[in-house]
């Protein structure tokens, strides 16, 4: 399936439009919100992750700590997810041959299907009743993930 269409109608939509006449609309509502949601995406992560390697918050049960971080994971991806498409859309042909973005979409696609596929359903029960060290390797993995998110995404900035 080629995918170039749809990139080319997205620069040129309503979206595509605001943020490209608009630049400080796509500063202020494009950049600074997903950067505030990363912000908040990330903590959520490394909370919970650093909670379920017994880093952090030792005196608070790890399910309760999962379960708030995971409330603040889902509303930050829901931002970040549609300012994200905001941001992309004024520069949608650009994103499509930036092999970055692409590493970002893979590496945003792996890191949702974890959480959502493999963590959130590992760690939905009593932690007591998982091996340490199945819970152990999830936040490494966790952690490993979303930095590669991150990192990738940074690399968008600067490969352009």
């Amino acid at each position: 399936m080629e995918l170039l269409p749809f990139f080319e109608w997205a620069e040129t939509s309503f979206l595509g439009y605001i943020g490209k006449t608009y630049g400080g609309v796509y500063a202020t509502f494009g950049q600074s919100v997903h950067l505030m949601a990363l912000a908040v995406l990330g903590g959520s992560v490394l909370i919970a992750d650093l909670r379920l390697l017994n880093v952090i918050l030792k005196d608070v049960p790890s399910e309760i700590v999962a379960d708030q971080a995971h409330k603040w994971f889902k509303v930050a991806l829901a931002v970040i997810l549609s300012s994200g498409v905001f941001m992309a859309a004024a520069v949608a042909q650009r994103m499509y041959y930036n092999d970055f973005f692409w590493a970002k979409m893979s590496a945003l696609l792996v890191g949702i299907i974890f959480v959502f596929a493999v963590k959130r359903p590992l760690l939905n029960g009593t932690h007591a009743d998982i091996h340490p060290m199945v819970i152990r390797l999830v936040a490494i993995a966790s952690i490993l993930i979303w930095f590669s998110v991150a990192a990738t995404g940074r690399w968008i900035g600067f490969s352009g």
